[in-house]
């Protein structure tokens, strides 16, 4: 089972690697994973040049679509050199990436699979300006929940939290709905309405969602499930912020999800 592997804005594939080291170490070797530095330099991710040296990248550096469409052909190009994939596993700005990849490959050929069979999506959403863009109703509650996750993100992924407060500076407004995944209203999941969404904007592939309720970007982690089919999608709150914890059990469950993801995209693969 082959992935390729994106990583978070202000980072690069040998991070995101280094990030997923617990959990891939528990998967037999038919697993393999291909990290890819995205085209872009970018300055560091707030807090990461404590831990990591540069270079870092980023797929985009603004939400403006063309530059959103400009990482899509980059993808696209990527695939065709590189692929054939099975699954991707991406991490917050990769996952806005294949997020919105996926959902503009729905709206434009539908009729065409996607060039991969599962999606591991870790701490990230669609981003709100590629949802505008495809026709989707985005309520103001959904921007201000956007734009103040994203500032929460900022603040308390800097370096300065993480000097004065470590892992306690996680703290997300939503975690007291966060964790009911299973039982948000589907008309108003942050602000997005998924029932009056357009039928044919789904992810159609077995997908896994990965987040931390202590996450502020959680929420944007609970609207992309929404978009995956809920028979073939599984989502694990670890418990944490916006990272992925090491520690044995939450590597485990990861591990277990990437499985299944496998075993999923084979049977699906074979009812087409």
């Amino acid at each position: 089972m082959r992935f390729l592997c994106l990583h978070g804005k202000g980072t690069s594939a040998s991070i995101f690697k280094s990030q997923t080291t617990s959990f891939r170490a528990r998967l037999d070797p038919s697993f393999t994973f291909d990290f890819v530095d995205g085209f872009l330099a970018s300055p560091p991710a707030a807090g990461i040049d404590l831990f990591y040296p540069p270079p870092y990248y980023s797929f985009w550096n603004t939400f403006a679509i063309p530059d959103i469409r400009k990482a899509h052909s980059w993808l696209r190009n990527l695939l065709a050199r590189d692929g054939p994939y099975d699954g991707v596993m991406c991490f917050s700005q990769g996952c806005s990436l294949i997020a919105s990849f996926c959902l503009y490959h729905q709206a434009e050929t539908p009729d065409e699979p996607l060039p991969f069979k599962t999606a591991v999506f870790i701490c990230g959403g669609a981003p709100i300006q590629a949802l505008e863009d495809l026709g989707i109703e985005v309520s103001q509650e959904a921007r201000d929940v956007d734009k103040n996750s994203s500032k929460a993100l900022a603040a308390q992924a800097s370096s300065e939290a993480i000097l004065k407060s470590g892992l306690d500076r996680w703290k997300n407004a939503h975690a007291a709905t966060s964790g009911l995944d299973a039982s948000l209203d589907p008309s108003n999941v942050f602000g997005l309405n998924f029932t009056t969404m357009p039928s044919h904007l789904r992810i159609k592939i077995p997908t896994v969602h990965i987040y931390g309720n202590k996450d502020p970007r959680c929420p944007a982690s609970l609207q992309l499930s929404h978009f995956s089919d809920p028979k073939l999608t599984k989502t694990y709150d670890h418990g944490g912020g916006h990272d992925v914890p090491r520690s044995s059990d939450v590597s485990e469950r990861i591990a277990q999800l990437v499985e299944w993801s496998a075993v999923a995209a084979r049977a699906s693969r074979m009812m087409e």
